[in-house]
């Protein structure tokens, strides 16, 4: 199969994926994944569909021993996914123990768990994601009980992989999520309350 289409790998999602929350997740990191590959002249759909099928598999099987991304890395195999995406997909999952060794791959790591943490913030915010700064972002990274479940020490290494600094990263992922506030949920209308 030549590369998946955005369309293709949406549908993939929908089959797989049924919770709107996760739905919504796959969503913004694809945004912040397109984000970054027009910044850094990539190839924005591959990147985008990278974002979009990471979490194939995690409603279904979330077990990181038996589980998630295997069933994914297989079904993604079975479609003839570009082997850059399948890996990057192996990458995220820390344990694995799959080098991260393309752009693609740390890209995906650093803005995952990220993207999940910029949304929460939003959803607990008067205005949404409208006006959020880095700044507001990184005290609420401080704080261990907001968003308990959100990894703070992968966020530091995605970082650091990618070798940029925090502050542009997280602005980046705040704007790219803020290009889809209506679709996210992360409007006014939609947060705190």
């Amino acid at each position: 199969m030549a590369q998946p289409t955005r369309a293709q790998a949406w549908d993939l999602v929908c089959e797989w994926i049924e919770s709107d929350s996760l739905r919504k997740h796959v969503l913004g990191v694809e945004a912040a994944m397109r984000a970054y590959a027009r910044r850094d002249g990539e190839d924005e759909e591959m990147w985008a569909i990278t974002g979009l099928v990471h979490d194939l598999d995690y409603e279904r099987y979330p077990d990181p021993e038996t589980g998630h991304p295997r069933h994914a890395l297989a079904e993604l195999e079975r479609l003839d996914y570009p082997q850059e995406v399948i890996d990057a997909v192996a990458g995220h999952a820390d344990y694995l123990d799959v080098p991260r060794t393309t752009r693609l791959a740390k890209t995906l790591y650093a803005v995952d768990e990220l993207s999940g943490f910029v949304a929460a913030c939003a959803l607990v915010r008067p205005t949404g994601i409208e006006g959020m700064t880095p700044k507001s972002v990184r005290k609420k990274l401080k704080q261990p009980s907001f968003a308990a479940k959100v990894d703070r020490e992968q966020i530091r290494r995605g970082i650091e992989e990618l070798g940029v600094d925090e502050n542009e990263h997280i602005a980046l992922v705040i704007e790219a999520l803020s290009e889809h506030a209506d679709e996210l949920g992360l409007t006014p209308a939609d947060s705190a309350g």
